[in-house]
């Protein structure tokens, strides 16, 4: 039996990786199936530790994970060359809003991640095994997209826990992955939560993924990101009619932070919508 399996099994193994190496399709989706398992076997380990520690869900995890998350850069070659931090030193809630590239944004996000910060996440993402496991574990505020159009309902509940635990919300305002080298126009819910609650904006800016990450040419390469966290901008004062001036304001700033970031022609013009409705 073992030896019928070294006979079949290697020939077959090696064959695989050979092909793996020669073809640019194989090799990209090895890497991000292995990048995947990583994520799954990570979360699996992690999930128990955050249990030992903190006794179940709180944001506390969120230290635990992201220690274990920012290891994965090692694997993969990629470096972060970080501008700004200084601004995440505030006390209490603030809402923190980011350009959404990839899947590999989880590690530019846990590079960085201040203390007693949560991420919104589709309710979807709680049922994907393991990963769905320590999501819900490190706090992460789960809401049901389908549920409602109206962006202000949506964050009326977020604004109330984010207060109630007194904690950071990171949220792409893009709404979806987005890696064509430009910005989503933002949809509006995190500038309704910031509003509402009276807490600041503060936008971080990921330079392109695309040099070493472009799943239309089969690109998965080591790389370095530059990010940068931008100053809070205060919302005292400001109202519900003032949310698209507000949303209009972080995307110019950001998408001209992106494109000084990533070294390339800005493309901004006069018909580009900033904010979603």
């Amino acid at each position: 039996m073992e030896a019928g399996w070294l006979a079949w099994g290697l020939p077959a193994a090696l064959l695989l990786a050979l092909l793996v190496q020669l073809s640019p399709r194989l090799r990209f989706r090895a890497k991000v199936l292995s990048y995947c398992a990583l994520c799954l076997l990570a979360s699996a380990l992690t999930a128990p530790v955050c249990l030992l520690c903190n006794g179940g869900r709180t944001v506390d995890n969120m230290r635990i994970i992201k220690n274990v998350v920012r290891s994965f850069k090692y694997f993969y070659g990629l470096r972060f060359e970080v501008k700004g931090l200084e601004h995440f030193q505030m006390e209490g809630p603030c809402v923190i809003v980011s350009n959404h590239q990839s899947v590999l944004d989880m590690m530019g996000l846990m590079e960085i991640l201040p203390d007693r910060c949560v991420q919104i996440g589709k309710r979807e993402l709680l049922y994907f095994g393991s990963v769905g496991l320590i999501m819900y574990l490190g706090g992460v505020i789960f809401i049901n997209r389908k549920s409602t159009s109206n962006a202000k309902s949506v964050m009326s509940g977020v604004g109330q826990a984010m207060t109630k635990d007194n904690v950071k919300v990171w949220i792409y305002p893009e709404g979806t992955r987005n890696g064509n080298g430009d910005l989503l126009p933002f949809k509006k819910g995190a500038f309704h939560l910031a509003i509402q609650t009276q807490v600041p904006v503060i936008p971080v800016v990921y330079s392109s993924f695309t040099t070493f990450y472009n799943p239309e040419k089969n690109l998965f390469t080591s790389g370095t990101v530059q990010v940068e966290v931008l100053p809070p901008i205060p919302t005292e004062g400001l109202t519900a009619t003032d949310v698209t001036d507000l949303g209009d304001r972080c995307f110019t700033t950001m998408r001209e932070t992106f494109f000084r970031l990533s070294g390339t022609a800005s493309r901004v013009n006069g018909s580009t919508p900033s904010l979603a409705q």
